[in-house]
């Protein structure tokens, strides 16, 4: 009890460190912007544009997108590129309730524009477009054209290539709807769902599964001994009950080996045959870091994540340049979400802004064990939001669900958007031919 005490008492000094450092940073911006207006030798005014080119707009790359170009003064050199091939921002944290629910699938993709509303003229340029390549000083779309760059953001996420429910799988709003309404309707139709992978998304959708169809038979299968395993026991526990009270049978130390659609079974590493009409994957993502390969080999791991500094500098010193951050990066972040992803972008973002300026990149991100809350939906009408630091200490707060969409309208609100109204338009001005 006293180190659930401990904890939380933690937890406002965490809030009160976050709150004194937004104060700091917003006093550095402002005398930064106060220094150019009081000496005017500062302002470049002659040569060619000089690009910071963003890849990826998704929680870190907006984020940092936005926060590099609001920091170019007037006169600047600089210009933001955002380089993006969805059209829509994806509110991915829905996709496992919307993979099992209709009627909401438009709320998960939020209007890109919103966001950038309020920067002036000139500072940033939007293209669709993908990377396939990066080399020293420029970037490479599937388009054929070529971007140079004086510094580079790489946030490429990861599960580029993963289906739902833990990515959309397509690049159009239009497409990603389609194919939500495809899921919904094999969901629907199976009589006996199998559920591999017992992270959040796969125990969000099992457990949205059984509570939306009780009549169905879901089996959620996890190669590890608890589902959750990235979090604390405690959280652990609740999941598993959770689940073990909406009737999802739970299989566990045990993997998919192949799908048998013939015969209507799963089968699995132990030979255990399941009765399985569809199957839905949730195990994971691989970083999208393919376009570092070329670039820089030796600081992409195992895991497919990128190596970087302390600085979201990429640990190579023959590019201090080149900056990373969200689920590409390798940070040892226990439990990477969007939160940690945006403190991570607005690291890079501060570094780029003080090397823009000739100094040394000196902002440092450390992951913080408050960045690793999760609220967890157990059906439609159960949660559990979780907190827990790095020695072991956990809190978890079960709650009643009524909102179906889970607060899709807070998260348009948060990207600048009118909740659930399309905007083509206020993205318009930012964008170029790719």
């Amino acid at each position: 009890m006293f180190k659930k005490a401990w904890l939380l008492t933690r937890v406002v000094g965490s809030i009160a460190g976050f709150l004194g450092a937004l104060m700091s940073r917003f006093l550095w911006l402002h005398a930064r912007r106060t220094r150019y207006h009081l000496f005017p030798s500062s302002r470049h005014v002659e040569g060619n544009e000089r690009n910071i080119v963003v890849l990826g707009a998704s929680v870190a790359g907006y984020h940092a997108a936005r926060t590099i170009a609001e920091s170019i003064l007037p006169g600047s050199l600089f210009r933001v590129v955002v380089v993006e091939p969805h059209d829509h921002f994806h509110f991915t944290w829905v996709l496992p309730r919307f993979s099992v629910v209709g009627g909401h699938e438009s709320k998960a993709f939020i209007p890109y524009g919103p966001y950038l509303r309020n920067l002036p003229a000139g500072v940033l340029k939007w293209i669709r477009g993908r990377a396939v390549r990066i080399t020293r000083d420029s970037v490479h779309l599937s388009s054929g054209v070529e971007i140079p760059y004086e510094f580079l953001v790489v946030a490429t996420g990861a599960g580029a290539t993963d289906a739902l429910p833990s990515r959309v799988g397509a690049d159009d709003k239009l497409e990603g709807i389609a194919k939500l309404r495809c899921i919904q309707s094999k969901i629907k139709e199976a009589e006996n769902l199998v559920v591999v992978g017992g992270g959040a998304a796969g125990v969000e959708l099992a457990s949205d599964a059984k509570s939306y169809y009780p009549e169905k038979t879901v089996i959620l299968v996890h190669s590890r001994s608890n589902v959750m395993h990235r979090f604390g026991s405690e959280l652990q526990k609740a999941a598993m009950s959770g689940l073990e009270d909406l009737g999802v049978k739970v299989i566990t130390n045990d993997r998919l080996v192949r799908e048998d659609k013939e015969r209507g079974i799963a089968i699995l590493k132990s030979g255990k045959e399941v009765h399985c009409n569809f199957l839905v994957e949730c195990a994971g993502q691989r970083p999208n870091s393919a376009p570092i390969a070329e670039l820089s080999p030796n600081s992409i791991t195992g895991s497919g994540r990128v190596l970087v500094k302390s600085t979201m500098q990429i640990c190579d010193d023959s590019l201090p340049n080149v900056y990373l951050c969200g689920d590409v990066a390798e940070t040892n972040t226990p439990n990477p979400n969007s939160r940690s992803a945006r403190g991570q972008a607005e690291i890079a973002a501060d570094n780029v802004i003080l090397a823009m300026d000739g100094h040394r990149p000196t902002k440092q991100y450390e992951p913080k064990w408050l960045e690793g809350f999760i609220k967890l939906t157990l059906g439609l009408e159960k949660s559990v939001a979780h907190i827990g630091d790095f020695s072991g200490t956990e809190l978890l707060f079960p709650a009643k669900e009524k909102d179906v969409p889970l607060s899709s309208q807070g998260a348009w609100k948060l990207m600048g958007a009118t909740p659930f109204q399309e905007d083509s338009k206020t993205l318009q001005r930012f964008l170029a031919e790719s």
